[in-house]
């Protein structure tokens, strides 16, 4: 750990903090359909898909009929997006000038299930499956109105808390387009322009064939990726001579990949790969605008709502909690495997400090360094994009816990577009609950009170997150049919597979590289993992939005708790970190702490 390294963290944060008044101000008066200097490019548009599609834009919805819009769409969607892949070979098709094959059917109900929800989790190498048609118009495509779907989600429930009496939480279709239109759109042209002037590839050509200088022997893989054997046992090798480049339409994926937090990478390497990710400027913007809307969506609570320091204070809860994390997982890399720290002491004249960042580089790009690493994935897995610079299955034991505690954390600590604010929400509704119990009387939020039937959807929203996890967890490490895609055996095993389906139900899409998940098991459990983690969390949230938007607002009296200052930023921090310890810790016992106490001990997986 260096004072650079930790300057390099504060800088972020810093420039996050700067950019969530001016961007929260915004977006609160584009949902509130108050004039912004967007209006003459963006108001005529909008005019003319309502027209296309026949949307009133005047219509209100109450929160059934916005959960039911919300579905259809998201079922439309992920049916066109399956249909995409499975035909993208056809001829007529344009844009496959590499003749890819049509994706499989379980792989293609994984991947659809994956970006209509907003995972983008990949059990296939995309330069090598997707065709640039499937990449651009079937999954960039669900990257926008799937981060698009969560800021109005977002936005409807910050509505049921601001309104007063009122059936009504907004319009979903309009709420979806203003979202796309006057803050994606723009800020995407910005941010590709960005990243093809720092290098990142933007084209529609084949890919290029070079020959290798020296060319290198490596073992045959078969049609399930792992190596073929000969007959005496040993893997059969091949001379490979030649190396293909991939290349295409990245950078106007790779923006809207960490503004939508959606992750999902074009090429298979993601954000480690130098044609996404190429410079120390580009991996600093990519984790700035993973942050910049959920960031700035917590000034727009406190704008929307006439309370701008309640808003500050879930920011400070936020910002405290990713603070946490990215201090343990860089002590954490920084630190090292003690093991290889003392086997290199020996046969190197350097000092034990120096060695510990040396050595433990494995699974880390070098143009990043153990610190770039620890933050991207801290960054990463706060919120719901999963895009990675290094692997996470590298990471020594603690390393890698700190991704799966803000994983299981339900992606809270800024979250995903969208979604981490209705989450945070729903834990702000339960604090608040807790408060109530503590002084004697009825729990207020924000004037409105809060009764059994908020509880009781918050507590659902809440149970409904590990109960999905540990279960199919349990059923994949029992049976042969999920044990047998794990690549390590003992806690680092478990820990692969109990990654898998946190990411897949947080809706984050990010790995422990270590599980082969291309299999018709995984395919399907994650799949129906992902569709749970979104839309069986998102009934019960706008059920609250609903409630809320119906009733009185009561004036404040000395007995209400308050909810803009440090008391309650520690009480949300403490509600958020005890249900997730209490849910997850025998979890994680027999995970990643567990692996550590063996490596302490001299024992690796």
């Amino acid at each position: 750990m260096t004072a650079n390294g930790w300057l390099q963290i504060l800088v972020f944060l810093l420039a996050v903090f700067l950019i969530t008044k001016p961007l929260g101000a915004f977006m609160a008066r584009v949902f509130n359909r108050e004039r912004t200097w967007l209006d003459p490019v963006m108001r005529p548009m909008e005019r003319i898909l309502y027209r296309l599609t026949g949307v009133d834009e005047s219509h209100e919805m109450d929160w059934k009929e916005y959960a039911l819009a919300l579905l259809l769409f998201s079922g439309v969607s992920m049916i066109l997006l399956y249909v995409l892949q499975r035909v993208q070979q056809w001829a007529w098709l344009p844009w496959n000038p590499q003749k890819l094959a049509g994706v499989p059917p379980a792989l293609a109900f994984n991947t659809a299930a994956s970006f209509t929800t907003n995972t983008n989790w990949q059990n296939y190498v995309p330069e090598t499956t997707m065709s640039y048609l499937t990449q651009m118009v079937g999954l960039a495509y669900h990257n926008w109105v799937s981060a698009a779907a969560g800021m109005a989600l977002a936005i409807a429930f910050i509505r049921g808390i601001a309104r007063r009496e009122q059936k009504t939480i907004g319009n979903f279709w309009v709420d979806m387009v203003r979202g796309t239109l006057w803050i994606l759109a723009p800020l995407c042209l910005v941010g590709a322009l960005l990243l093809v002037s720092q290098g990142v590839v933007q084209n529609l050509k084949p890919y290029d064939t070079v020959q290798l200088i020296d060319p290198y022997q490596t073992p045959q893989l078969g049609s399930d990726g792992k190596p073929v054997n000969g007959p005496d046992g040993k893997p059969v090798m091949q001379t490979v001579s030649q190396h293909v480049i991939a290349q295409g339409p990245t950078a106007s994926q790779e923006i809207i990949k960490e503004l939508g937090t959606n992750g999902g990478g074009f090429f298979n390497a993601n954000s480690a790969h130098p044609f996404e990710n190429p410079t120390p400027f580009t991996n600093f913007l990519e984790m700035f605008c993973i942050f910049a809307i959920p960031s700035a969506l917590t000034y727009t609570l406190g704008k929307m709502t006439g309370s701008p320091r309640h808003g500050w204070a879930v920011w400070a809860a936020m910002a405290l909690l990713f603070l946490a994390g990215v201090s343990t997982a860089y002590w954490a890399e920084a630190r090292g495997n003690p093991l290889l720290t003392s086997a290199a002491q020996h046969s190197s004249p350097h000092p034990a400090s120096a060695l510990q960042s040396e050595v433990n580089l494995e699974g880390k790009e070098v143009r990043f360094g153990v610190v770039n690493s620890a933050l991207f994935a801290t960054v990463t897995t706060d919120t719901s994009c999963g895009a990675i610079n290094s692997m996470h299955d590298s990471f020594t034991p603690l390393g890698g816990m700190v991704p799966l505690i803000n994983l299981m954390l339900s992606e809270v600590i800024f979250g995903g577009v969208g979604a981490g604010m209705y989450g945070m929400l729903v834990f702000v509704i339960l604090s608040v609950f807790i408060a109530g119990l503590m002084v004697g009387r009825t729990p207020e939020y924000l004037g409105k009170k809060i009764e059994a039937y908020d509880v009781k959807m918050a507590m659902l929203v809440v149970l409904i997150f590990p109960l999905v996890i540990l279960v199919f967890t349990a059923i994949s490490v029992l049976y042969n049919f999920g044990s047998s895609s794990m690549a390590n055996a003992g806690p680092h095993g478990f820990s692969e597979v109990l990654y898998a389906f946190t990411s897949a139900v947080a809706n984050n899409g990010s790995a422990f590289g270590g599980l082969s998940g291309n299999t018709l098991w995984y395919n399907t459990s994650l799949g129906i993992a992902m569709l749970l983690g979104r839309f069986m969390m998102i009934l019960p949230m706008l059920a609250i939005a609903g409630n809320l938007a119906g009733k009185k607002q009561t004036p404040a009296t000395l007995g209400t708790f308050p909810v803009t200052g440090p008391l309650f930023t520690v009480l949300l921090i403490g509600v958020v970190v005890i249900l997730g310890a209490l849910t997850f810790f025998p979890a994680l016992s027999l995970g990643p702490i567990l692996e550590h106490l063996l490596m302490q001990a001299g024992k690796t997986f």
